[in-house]
C-alpha cells in the first residue's frame, strides 16, 4: 500500500483490528481516484472493514466507482446492503467536488445529478448515503482550508410549493426524485432549464421499475432528458438480484441509431453468504389439527425471534401481517407495544415512518410487513428474516431474506415456514434453486400506448417539434425499440381525435400534426423547412391537464355490494377480487354466501345463496407464482417422481436431504408425492413434458370438476383457464366456474353437461389464442377495469380538471359508458393496450402460446383421467371449487376429508412410514 494510503488510516484513526501494513489492500487504484478530502473521509469510515472486503471498497463498489469516474453507463447489481447506493453518490460528489475545488466560480446554479427511485420513503431515506458523506467530506476540506458546496434536495409529489420555488432560487446539484415527478419536472418551464446540466442519472431499485409502467414512464423521460441535456448523462442503476441482467441493462442505457447504448455491468449477485432453510411445523399438514399447526407455528416464530436481536417478518397479505403480530403479542409477554410493530401500505404515512426510524435505530424487536419494506431503506440491526409462506419468486425470496445481515461480510440469515403443502413444494423449489443462484426473469412492458400517449403529448406541450424527433425519442427506449410506423398511426389517430364521434363523448384532440406552412401561410415556423411534419399540443389548458394527470399507478376503489331488489347493503368488496368473478360465482361477505350478478360503476348486485363459495375472500392479495420457478417446480415433481417410481420414498428423502429443508418438510414433501404416485400413477404428475388433468364426477353437489395440474404460475393459469372455461361454455351452453391457482386451475359445470378437456387443449390453436382470449374477455370486470385504467392513463378520462377530481369509482362509471363506444372503433389505440396489457402482462399470452405449440408438435402430452376424489395434488384446487371455506377450520375438515378418502383407496398399510 502507498505512504500515502498509510498515513491516512494510521493518522486519522488507531482503533482498526488489523495492521494496515500487513493486511494486503485490492483496491488501492480505486482509492487513488478519491480527491484527498473524500479519500479521508471513506478510509475513516470503512477503513475497519478492510479485512473482510480484501481492500476499502466492497465487490460492487470495486467495480461501479471507476466506471463512475470514466463517465460509463453502469448497471450495478449487488445484494441488499452491498454498499451499491453509496457507491454511486461517493464517484459522482467526488466528481463535483473536484470540479467545484478546480473552478474559480464553483458549480453552476443547477442540476448535475438525478437521483430516481420508486417510492418516495427511498426518496427520503439519503440520510446514510448522501448527507453523511457530503457533511463528512466538508468537514475534512474546511480542516485543509477547503470548502465544499454541493447541495441536494428531495423533489416528489409531497414537496411543498414554497419549496419548490426555493429550488429555483438555490437548485440542487444533486436532486432525488420518483419518476411522475421527473416527468412533470420536464415540462416545467423554468425548472426544465436546470436540468440541461445533468450529467449522471442514478436509477435506484431499477428491477422494481423495469417490470411495470412506472418503468416504461421512466425509459421515455430519460430520453427526453438526453434530448435535453447538453451532454449525453452517465447513467447508473442499482439493482438488487435480477435477471436476465443483459435486457436489464439495455433498459437502463436505451437505444441509439437502433443498437443499445453501451453500458458495463458490475455482477456481484452473489458475493454474500446466506443460511436460509424451510421449515414446516409438522410432517402432517392434513392430520396435525390446525389448532396444534398454530401453536408449533407460533412457539417456532417466537423462538427465532428470541434468539435474535432484531427479526422482521414476512406475510404474503397485509392481513397476515397485523394477524401475526397481534398473535405474538396476545401469546408472549416478552412481545408488545414497545418492541414490535406492523408495516405496510394500509397504514398511515406517520405510522409507517415510525416504524421505520425505530428499525433503522434497532428499537424493535419484531416488525411484521408484507411487502412495504421489501426495497430501500437501510435497517443495520435486522439479523433474522422469517418468510410466512411463499414469496412466489427466488427474486422476491432473496430481496427479502437480503433485508438481514445488513453488511457485508454478515451472513444472511433466513427461515421460510411453511403452513400449507402447495407453498411447501413451492418453497423447497425456491431454496434449492436461490442457493444454486437462478433468478426469476424481469419481464418489461412493451409498446404501450397510455404510457406512450402521455409522453408525446408532453414533448408537443414544450414545444412545436418535427415528428421524426417525437418517434426517435420514443423509440430509444428501450420499451419502445420495436413501435412501428403502424403503431405511430394508431397512436396519433387517438391523440388527434381522428374518429367520428369521439368529441361528442367529451374526449377531445390532445395534439395536432401537420406540414410546415410555406412563409406565407398560418402555421409557418421559420426553423423547419416547408414541408417539415410537424406536432403541436393543442388546447389552452394542454400544460395543466399534463401536468395534474400523469402517472402510471392507477386509482383503486372499493364497491359497495347490494342485494338485488331489495337494495340492502352488505359489505364492501376491493375492484381488485372483482377480476376474479364471473356471473354465478359465490363468495362469502360478513359470514354469508352471495352469488356475483353485475356490476354498475362503483356499486355490485349479489343475491343471497345457500350454495358454496366457489372463490376464496384472500384471492386478490396474494402475489403471483413466477413463470420460472414454476417451470423449476415442474422439473422437481418430474424428478421426485422418477425416484418414487426407481428407489421408493427412502430414495426421495435422502434426495430432499441435501437441499435446505427441515426434516418435516422433507418427509411432508415425500408423503405427499408418494400418496398422490400410489393413488393416481405417476401419470397424475405435472411436468415439463406433461400437463395432467383429472375429472371428478360430484353427485353431491351435481357438478362435474375438471383438476388442470399445470404449475406454470397464476397468470399462465389464469390466462389459460379462460381460453377453456370459453371453449366449454361455448359447446355446452353451460354455467361455467373457474379458480385459479399458482399450480393449476379447475374448471365446473353441472354434472349434465360435459365436455373433453383434453381433447380441446390438445386442438386449442396457438395462432387464434389471442383472438379466442380477447372474446373471453369481452364483458368481464377484468375488461372493465383495465379499460378504465388504461382511459385515465391515456388522458381519455382526466381525474383531475379545473380543481374538479374524479375518484376511481367516477372514473370507472365514466369508462362504461365509453366502453363500448371504444369497441366499435377500428384500432382505438386505448381499447388495443387495454387488451395488450392484459394478455401480455396479466395472462402471459406469450408463454401460453409455446405451451400449446409444444402440444401440438407432441413435446408436451395432455393426460388426463377420471377420479373418484381430488388426488392429493389437487386438494388446494378442490378446496377452492367445492368447500365451503369460510373459517380455516372448515377447510382443515374438507382436507381431511379428501385424505381419508386417497387413504382408503390406497391402503392406509401401504403408506411408507419408514424413519430412514
Amino acid at each position: 500500500m502507498t505512504q500515502r494510503g498509510r498515513s491516512l488510516l494510521t493518522g486519522k484513526r488507531d482503533d482498526y483490528d488489523f495492521d494496515p501494513e500487513s493486511v494486503p489492500v485490492a483496491d488501492e487504484d480505486v482509492l487513488d481516484l478519491l480527491e484527498p478530502a473524500v479519500q479521508e473521509w471513506w478510509v475513516d469510515q470503512f477503513g475497519e472493514f478492510v479485512p473482510g472486503n480484501g481492500g476499502f471498497f466492497t465487490p460492487p463498489q470495486r467495480g461501479a466507482i471507476p466506471l463512475i469516474h470514466e463517465e460509463k453507463n453502469a448497471l450495478i447489481c449487488a445484494p441488499t446492503g452491498s454498499g451499491k447506493t453509496l457507491a454511486s453518490f461517493t464517484a459522482i460528489i467526488n466528481e463535483l467536488f473536484r470540479r467545484d475545488r478546480e473552478s474559480p466560480d464553483g458549480l453552476d446554479n443547477s442540476v448535475y445529478c438525478l437521483y430516481v427511485s420508486p417510492l418516495k420513503s427511498l426518496a427520503n431515506d439519503i440520510h446514510r448515503n448522501l448527507t453523511e458523506p457530503l457533511d463528512g467530506i466538508a468537514d475534512i476540506a474546511g480542516e485543509r482550508d477547503e470548502t465544499i458546496d454541493i447541495r441536494h434536495a428531495i423533489r416528489h409529489g409531497d414537496t411543498s410549493s414554497a419549496d419548490r420555488q426555493k429550488m429555483l432560487e438555490e437548485t440542487p446539484h444533486i436532486l432525488n426524485t420518483t419518476p411522475e415527478t421527473l416527468a412533470i419536472l420536464l415540462n416545467s418551464p423554468k425548472f426544465k432549464e436546470k436540468l440541461r446540466t445533468v450529467e449522471y442519472v442514478v436509477v435506484d431499485e431499477i428491477h422494481s421499475l423495469a417490470e411495470n409502467k412506472r418503468g416504461t414512464h421512466l425509459s421515455v423521460s430519460l430520453e427526453r432528458l438526453e434530448t435535453l441535456a447538453e451532454s449525453s448523462p452517465t447513467r447508473i442503476g442499482c439493482s438488487a438480484t435480477v435477471e436476465p441482467l443483459d435486457t436489464v441493462g439495455e433498459f437502463l442505457v436505451g437505444y441509439e441509431d437502433g443498437d443499445p447504448r453501451e453500458y458495463e455491468l458490475v455482477d456481484t449477485r452473489f458475493v454474500r453468504d446466506f443460511d436460509i432453510e424451510l421449515e414446516c411445523p409438522t410432517d402432517d399438514l392434513i392430520r396435525t389439527p390446525r389448532a396444534e399447526v398454530q401453536t408449533r407455528f407460533y412457539d417456532r416464530l417466537h423462538e427465532l425471534v428470541a434468539s435474535h436481536t432484531n427479526t422482521l417478518v414476512f406475510t404474503n397479505t397485509r392481513s397476515g401481517a397485523e394477524r401475526v403480530l397481534h398473535n405474538l403479542r396476545e401469546t408472549y409477554p416478552d412481545i408488545d407495544e414497545s418492541n414490535s410493530g406492523c408495516h405496510h401500505g394500509s397504514l398511515s404515512k406517520e405510522r409507517r415512518q415510525e416504524i421505520e426510524s425505530k428499525l433503522k435505530a434497532g428499537e424493535l424487536q419484531v416488525v411484521t410487513t408484507s411487502t412495504s419494506l421489501e426495497l430501500g431503506i437501510d435497517m443495520p440491526h435486522i439479523d433474522l428474516v422469517v418468510q410466512v409462506g411463499s414469496p412466489k419468486s427466488v427474486a422476491a425470496l432473496l430481496q427479502r431474506v437480503g433485508r438481514a445481515g445488513h453488511q457485508l461480510g454478515q451472513t444472511v440469515e433466513g427461515r421460510v415456514i411453511a403452513l400449507d403443502r402447495d407453498e411447501l413444494v413451492e418453497c423447497a423449489v425456491m431454496l434449492t434453486k436461490a442457493e444454486e443462484g437462478f433468478v426469476d426473469r424481469v419481464f418489461i412492458p412493451e409498446n404501450a400506448f397510455d404510457v406512450a400517449a402521455q409522453q408525446v403529448y408532453g414533448m408537443a406541450i414544450n414545444s412545436i417539434r418535427p415528428e421524426s424527433e417525437v418517434r426517435d425519442i420514443l423509440r430509444r427506449a428501450y420499451p419502445y425499440r420495436n413501435f412501428s410506423d403502424d403503431d405511430f398511426e394508431r397512436l396519433f389517430r387517438y391523440l388527434t381525435a381522428d374518429y367520428d364521434g369521439l368529441e361528442d363523448k367529451n374526449v377531445y384532440a390532445k395534439v395536432w400534426r401537420d406540414t410546415n406552412d410555406p412563409p406565407d401561410g398560418e402555421h409557418h415556423y421559420e426553423e423547419y423547412p416547408v414541408g417539415e411534419p410537424l406536432v403541436g399540443k393543442r388546447g389552452r389548458m394542454a400544460r395543466v391537464i399534463y401536468m395534474t394527470n400523469i402517472g402510471t399507478i392507477p386509482d383503486s376503489f372499493t364497491c359497495d355490494v347490494l342485494v338485488r331488489g331489495a337494495d340492502q347493503w352488505v359489505g364492501t368488496l376491493d375492484e381488485a377480487y372483482l377480476d376474479t368473478l364471473e356471473k354465478g360465482d359465490v363468495f362469502v361477505l360478513g359470514g354469508d354466501n352471495f352469488a356475483y350478478r353485475y356490476r354498475r360503476g362503483s356499486k355490485v348486485y349479489v343475491d343471497r345463496t345457500a350454495q358454496r363459495p366457489t372463490v376464496p375472500s384472500w384471492f386478490s392479495e396474494r402475489l403471483p407464482l413466477s413463470y420460472d420457478l414454476g417451470r423449476e417446480i415442474a422439473q422437481f415433481q418430474a424428478d421426485i417422481v422418477e425416484k418414487l417410481e426407481s428407489d421408493g420414498p427412502p430414495a426421495v428423502r435422502a434426495w430432499l436431504r441435501d437441499r435446505p429443508l427441515d426434516e418435516n418438510s422433507v418427509r411432508a414433501v415425500t408423503r405427499m408425492f408418494d400418496e398422490q404416485v400410489r393413488y393416481a400413477g405417476p401419470e397424475s404428475v405435472a411436468t415439463p413434458s406433461r400437463l395432467a388433468i383429472e375429472t371428478e364426477l360430484n353427485r353431491e353437489t351435481y357438478r362435474r370438476h375438471y383438476y388442470v395440474h399445470c404449475t406454470y404460475g397464476r397468470q399462465f393459469n389464469d390466462g389459460l383457464s379462460r381460453l377453456l372455461a370459453y371453449h366449454c361454455a361455448r359447446r355446452t351452453n353451460a354455467n361455467v366456474q373457474v379458480a385459479v391457482a399458482d399450480n393449476g386451475f379447475s374448471i365446473s359445470m353441472p354434472l349434465n353437461r360435459k365436455v373433453d378437456l383434453g381433447t380441446i387443449l390438445r386442438e386449442a390453436d396457438p395462432d387464434t389464442l389471442a383472438e379466442d382470449l380477447r372474446a373471453a374477455l369481452d364483458g368481464t370486470d377484468l375488461l372493465k377495469r383495465y379499460f378504465r385504467i388504461n382511459a385515465t392513463r391515456s388522458l381519455m378520462i382526466l381525474k383531475r380538471y379545473k380543481g374538479y377530481e374524479k375518484t376511481a369509482a367516477q372514473q370507472q362509471v365514466s369508462s362504461e359508458m365509453l366502453l363500448s363506444f371504444a369497441q366499435e372503433l377500428d384500432e382505438f389505440a386505448v381499447m388495443e393496450e387495454t387488451y395488450r396489457e392484459i394478455l401480455e402482462d396479466k395472462l402471459n399470452l406469450a408463454a401460453i402460446e409455446v405451451v400449446l405449440e409444444d402440444i401440438q408438435s407432441g413435446d408436451v402430452d395432455v393426460v388426463d383421467q377420471q377420479v373418484s376424489t381430488p388426488t392429493p395434488r389437487a386438494f388446494g384446487l378442490a378446496t377452492l371449487m367445492a368447500s365451503d371455506v369460510v373459517l380455516a377450520e372448515d377447510e382443515s375438515a374438507v382436507l381431511r376429508e379428501f385424505h381419508e378418502r386417497v387413504l382408503d383407496e390406497i391402503g392406509e398399510d401401504d403408506i411408507d412410514l419408514d424413519v430412514s
